[in-house]
């Protein structure tokens, strides 16, 4: 079962940054995948699962009780979870950030036109005070991990985008932990261009590919 569960979340992801796979409940404004979205991707899976983090939560483990971070249980995870996302939601307003919620855990879609310049992985200055109110709400939402996730276009060699993927994860990770999120819950992977979310073919497409995002999962008490 679980097996199924992980391709049904991953099919989901895929679908992200398609306007039409996307409902906005009008009376929280909070966002979630469409039924209709799942049921059109068919067997798409990504190489990440949302229900999952990088690495395997018992492989981290260690570093999070290390940390001396604890964990949540029961109801509290829904309401834990509904608080961060409305901070985030507030600090991403109007920035071209897209917050996407999936049960009870978040992605951070962050297109590289607001948070790279072209063939860079330096962080835009004027994107810096944005990433450091996020930074912020992560710190003060501890019981979570953080996975950083480094995407390119299909533009340039299979090796340099993989390459470019890595270095952008990497200095997102770099700035969050600069900004006091605690590096025990930060993984990176870069996926180069081996994850599109729309077409190659054209420049709007490829635009959408250009990304970073971060996944947010809570930890649980039965992680630990």
């Amino acid at each position: 079962m679980r097996i199924n569960r992980s391709i049904i979340a991953a099919a989901s992801l895929s679908a992200l940054a398609l306007t039409s796979g996307c409902v906005t409940n009008p009376e929280t404004g909070n966002r979630t995948i469409s039924k209709a979205a799942i049921g059109g991707i068919g067997g798409v899976v990504g190489g990440y699962l949302l229900g999952d983090i990088l690495g395997g939560k018992n492989d981290r483990t260690a570093k999070i009780v290390g940390a001396g971070l604890g964990g949540l249980a029961g109801a509290g995870i829904g309401i834990y979870m509904d608080e961060q996302e409305k901070k985030l939601r507030e600090q991403t307003a109007g920035t071209g950030i897209d917050v996407t919620r999936d049960g009870d855990n978040l992605i951070l879609n962050m297109p590289s036109n607001v948070t790279f310049g072209v063939d860079s992985s330096a962080i835009s200055p004027t994107f810096q005070t944005t990433l450091s109110n996020v930074a912020d709400t992560l710190s003060r939402y501890e019981k979570s991990y953080v996975d950083v996730l480094g995407h390119t276009d299909s533009t340039g060699s299979d090796a340099y985008n993989q390459s470019l993927s890595e270095r952008r994860a990497e200095s997102v990770a770099n700035f969050l932990t600069n900004s006091g999120v605690q590096r025990a819950r930060l993984a990176t992977r870069g996926y180069g261009e081996s994850q599109p979310i729309a077409s190659n073919s054209t420049e709007e497409g490829r635009a959408a590919n250009r990304r970073v995002e971060i996944k947010i999962v809570p930890i649980e008490q039965s992680d630990l």
